[in-house]
């Protein structure tokens, strides 16, 4: 697994937070070239492959967690779900004026993809790296 190393002796994690804000980066980007587009029809084509290529990143960072060890997995739970929480409340909002705007189809579709990349990828991103200087449960 290709770690990120610290100079200052800390141990050396996976690059989650890079991962997750690369996504949330993706997300941003193909959000504002839908809200540019508005109120005509959005190019769909580009903002599905910017939502797909934050979703492969999404998933990767699954994919690093699952073989993550020694790692603050009670603090990084207990940081992730408030934040999920706060970021899923966000969304929803976010989400509502779409709808209240009467956003529809494929272009609705995307965006809902987009917010919930964004509603998982910052609360990811923040618990990662809360946990990430806490002391181990096993320690």
């Amino acid at each position: 697994m290709n770690v990120t190393s610290t100079p200052s002796g800390e141990r050396p994690l996976p690059p989650v937070a890079w991962l997750t804000t690369g996504a949330l980066a993706l997300v941003v980007i193909g959000g504002v070239l839908m809200a540019s587009y508005a109120p005509r029809r959005a190019p769909l084509g580009v903002a599905a492959g910017l939502l797909g290529a934050a979703v492969l990143l999404l998933i990767s960072v699954i994919a690093i967690f699952s073989r993550l060890k020694d790692f603050a997995w009670a603090t990084f739970t207990r940081v992730f779900k408030w934040a999920l929480l706060a970021y899923v409340v966000e969304a929803g909002m976010i989400e509502f004026t779409f709808v209240r705007d009467h956003t529809s189809g494929a272009s609705l579709s995307i965006v809902t993809g987009m917010l919930v990349v964004f509603g998982v990828s910052v609360p990811t991103t923040i618990a990662f790296t809360v946990a990430r200087y806490a002391l181990d449960e096993g320690s």
